[in-house]
């Protein structure tokens, strides 16, 4: 790890992602896993809120999640809102092919940058 980072006021992987766990508990009581901050996020993205949701309705809200994160990445585009308010992307390019392990690190970096983009860390 380098001694000065480029942006210094952007935390590491591992404080980002204390961080953004320690936001949701602080909000909702509960420490939250990998898929419930994607339920979350997608909730947020939608700009809906219901206390019961359907299971394939948190199946939708964690795509919309996905989606969401690596948009920037050019791995999906937004292409439009139907009828109901929720977002529809287009998949532009496959995810890489990365081990599962490698999969959550990258999840976990987008999340976080996701939060500081939000400016909720």
């Amino acid at each position: 790890m380098p001694l000065l980072n480029d942006d210094i006021n952007k935390p590491n992987a591992t404080e980002g992602w204390f961080a953004v766990r320690r936001v949701i508990k602080d909000r909702f009581g509960k420490r939250p896993d990998i898929n419930a901050i994607l339920f979350l996020i997608g909730m947020n993205e939608l700009g809906i809120f219901k206390e019961k949701w359907e299971k394939e309705e948190k199946q939708d809200l964690m795509h919309i999640a996905l989606c969401t994160l690596f948009e920037k990445e050019g791995y999906y585009k937004f292409t439009h809102t139907d009828e109901d308010g929720w977002p529809h992307y287009e998949n532009l390019k496959p995810m890489p092919d990365i081990l599962f392990k490698d999969q959550e690190t990258l999840l976990k970096e987008k999340i976080v940058d996701y939060f500081m983009d939000k400016k909720l860390i």
